[in-house]
């Protein structure tokens, strides 16, 4: 194995994570209700789902993942999952 196979290798897992991590996250915003959004203070569910969709089409479309466009959007998409999501699940959970 040579340097270079290594480094393919290495960036097709990380394309491969970062496809993952966005569409999980688009499909995630797309099955909130639009009500959650307001309540949890969070925006809007139009916002979201139009970030995070934009982030998923321009990774399938420009598939190097370091790009600084790719960046920005897997940055978005963490940011969902990690305050948006959790607040979504506090707004809509069941009693």
């Amino acid at each position: 194995m040579t340097v270079y196979a290594l480094e393919g290798y290495t960036s097709l897992l990380v394309l491969l994570v970062m496809l993952g991590v966005k569409g999980f996250a688009f499909i995630n915003a797309v099955l909130y209700p639009t009500e959650a959004y307001p309540a949890s203070s969070r925006g809007t569910k139009a916002a979201w789902t139009i970030g995070l969709g934009l982030g998923l089409v321009a990774q399938i479309l420009i598939p190097t993942p370091l790009t600084l466009i790719n960046l920005a959007f897997t940055i978005a998409a963490f940011v969902y999952l990690a305050d948006t999501r959790p607040a979504l699940a506090e707004v809509t959970q069941r009693r």
